[in-house]
């Protein structure tokens, strides 16, 4: 049945047109979600396991064609030269809606047609006439404006739309970018899935938007395929995750799971931490070799044949052959429990050739028999023992000789101190386990046992990995491919990478193509010039960020008397639109929340979402990497520095705080600036 016809405004009148259109694109996709809510399966489903299946499969379709209120349902229309053609012109938008007849009224932004709206220009306008763009306040279509991109007389100019909607305040999660995406951008957003990318990006250059839309652009173009492999993504945090969980879904993506790093490898509790010398030997790629040679301890010569009894007939298999068969496996190199499940099979093997010398014709079920008998078995056991991957880092890690002897030639003997516990504890569970310690345990359970891969995985703040945590990644994805993401200015950790080469080597994709996004779209030239003055202390070499917004005054830094001033810097950043940020070092969070609770002002913690009543969030400066406020406040970037434990890592603290800022920064120092600042 064909949507409600909209009134059609008067030809002078275009945005009434548009309007209309959007009207009628509304009323459109409104039918097609009721198309599929009153789909009926009683009599197309030959069980009810199936119409479990496509009940999930209908309820998942009905969700994804909502109709989002406050999001454009279309941000641009294209006009190609020849408009008098019917399907010359098409409206760009976040999914694709078609009127009763099958006629598209909006096409999905990762439809080919769509790429012009993104890469076209004067130069090379890909046959577009005419560009518009869509000005919205409230999901209510406002204002658009054109671009000729086949006149010469009009000469090049940046968008005010498009410069509004980027500079748009920020209250709620991070939102999508998909109106605003850059040809820079879109190139990486379009990659095929095949091939691992790698973008360093600075500030505001819209990184982690670029990984999610190429998320989404992955699951339009290859959506039956990922479907069945999965896609996941990583972030540093939970407060970050929380901050990104409505990109996708604003994108018509429901499925995509998101998980930090500890939650891949959560096979025990961590409640313990360790000191930097000590993470810093954990996370160092050394140690999958000292794991490996740990497992691979537990397998033993043969040292008595195997006897395996058949009726009347007793089959003995030489220990000097159990030998050979147990070198044949170690020397393949396959996982340890692969190699345990194929022992019985091999000396199973060898009995039934026995058995055939003999005259006899044994077939599968007999192999099956022997490998299942209580003597070879009991050899199996004797051999090639079980092994659980925590009790094993347990006694890497409280066990003195036993790390000796599996990290000779591998840790030196300071570094092997360094990782051993002081007092040994009792068990698996007792054990105050830390971060790395977690990541450990996922390398040797990988040993033992095939990590699942996905189709693909997308990791974001990747520089301050270790090069065990990039492990733990790569085997989630070995069969799959990856989109990275990071800044090596903003490694806060004294592990985080040094060259993506490194890290990508770790990840085991070394062959990835690195892009650079060197474009700042979101923070002032003012403030990223002033927090790039940091650069040639802590990441000499690393390309600064040319800001493409100025906004005079954005900056302000002035000397501060105490947390009276602190609040009252929150309280005038308050007074413009949009969300504020209270950043400052880990430890002065305690004070600064209770001189803003004895204000009166209130205050969220990151991950919890600002509404247009609360607006002012208090960020510990160890959670601010992600994230974005329009206004930020930094109290003592001196106390952000001293705070780290080596003068690198704290200049990297302070740069990610330096540059949360989106319309304005204010510096408060109730100390001298750091002299880097200059």
């Amino acid at each position: 049945m064909p949507a409600p016809e909209a009134p059609v405004a008067p030809a002078h009148d275009p945005l009434g047109r548009e309007r209309a259109h959007l009207a009628a694109s509304r009323a459109a996709l409104r039918e097609m979600r009721e198309d599929v809510e009153a789909l009926d399966i009683r009599d197309v489903t030959a069980n009810w396991v199936n119409a479990a299946v496509l009940q999930s499969q209908i309820s998942e379709r009905i969700r994804s064609l909502a109709d989002l209120a406050h999001t454009p349902l279309f941000f641009g229309r294209l006009d190609y030269r020849h408009d008098t053609q019917e399907g010359q012109r098409f409206y760009i938008g976040r999914r694709h809606v078609h009127d009763g007849g099958g006629d598209p009224m909006v096409i999905d932004w990762r439809a080919p047609v769509s790429q012009p709206f993104y890469r076209a220009s004067r130069k090379d306008p890909m046959d577009v006439r005419l560009r518009r763009r869509f000005g919205y306040t409230g999901g209510e279509l406002t204002a658009y404006e054109d671009e000729h991109l086949t006149d010469p007389a009009e000469a090049d100019r940046t968008s005010r739309l498009l410069q509004a909607e980027i500079e748009r305040p920020r209250v709620g999660p991070m939102r999508d970018i998909v109106a605003t995406i850059q040809p820079e951008q879109d190139e990486i957003v379009r990659s095929g899935l095949t091939g691992t990318v790698c973008v360093q990006g600075g500030p505001g250059t819209g990184k982690t938007a670029v990984g999610l839309h190429r998320v989404a652009y992955l699951l339009y173009a290859h959506r039956e395929r990922l479907a069945r492999t999965g896609t996941l993504v990583i972030g540093p945090n939970r407060s970050f995750l929380h901050y990104i969980e409505q990109v996708l879904p604003a994108l018509g993506e429901l499925e995509v799971k998101q998980a930090t790093v500890a939650d891949l490898v959560a096979h025990v509790e961590v409640r313990g931490a360790d000191e930097p010398p000590a993470a810093l030997v954990k996370g160092d790629a050394r140690m999958a070799e000292v794991l490996r040679r740990a497992i691979r301890s537990h397998v033993t010569t043969p040292a008595e044949p195997v006897v395996v009894v058949r009726g009347s007939r007793r089959w003995r298999v030489p220990a000097y052959e159990l030998e050979d068969i147990v070198g044949e496996l170690l020397d393949r190199d396959i996982r340890y429990g692969a190699a345990r499940a194929a022992l019985p099979r091999r000396i199973a093997h060898a009995v039934l050739v026995r058995m055939e010398q003999a005259g006899e014709a044994p077939d599968d079920r007999v192999q099956d028999a022997v490998a299942r008998s209580a003597s070879v078995k009991a050899a199996v056991k004797a051999i090639w023992p079980q092994v659980d991957p925590a009790k094993l880092v347990l006694r890497l890690l409280s066990d003195p000789a036993f790390l000796a002897e599996h990290a000779e030639g591998v840790l030196s003997a300071e570094e092997q101190q360094a990782v051993l516990w002081t007092r040994a504890p009792r068990s698996v569970r007792s054990a105050r386990w830390s971060a790395a310690d977690a990541v450990l345990i996922d390398e040797a359970n990988d040993l033992v046992e095939r990590t699942p891969s996905l189709g693909h995985v997308v990791l974001d703040e990747a520089q301050d990995l270790s090069p065990m945590q990039y492990r733990a990644v790569g085997r989630r994805c070995t069969t799959g491919s990856a989109t990275v993401l990071g800044d090596l200015a903003q490694g806060t950790t004294p592990w985080a990478t040094a060259s993506w080469a490194e890290a990508l080597t770790h990840l085991g994709k070394p062959e990835a193509v690195v892009e650079e996004l060197t474009a700042g779209f979101r923070v002032p030239r003012e403030v990223i010039a002033y927090a790039s003055r940091l650069l040639p202390h802590m990441s000499p070499g690393l390309a600064e960020v040319r800001s493409v917004r100025e906004s005079p005054g954005s900056l302000e830094i002035r000397p501060s008397q105490g947390d009276g001033d602190v609040v009252a810097a929150c309280l005038s950043a308050l007074r413009h639109e949009g969300s504020t940020g209270l950043i400052a070092a880990d430890e002065r969070v305690p004070a600064l929340a209770a001189a803003l609770t004895g204000a009166g002002v209130p205050f969220l913690a990151p991950g919890e979402e600002t509404t247009p009543d609360s607006r002012l969030t208090l960020v510990p400066v160890s959670l601010a990497k992600g994230l974005e406020y329009d206004r930020v406040v930094l109290d003592d970037p001196a106390a952000v520095v001293a705070a780290e434990p080596d003068e690198r890592t704290g200049l990297r603290r302070l740069y990610v705080a330096l540059t949360r800022a989106v319309s304005g920064l204010t510096v408060l120092h109730s100390s001298p600036l750091p002299p880097q600042l200059g």
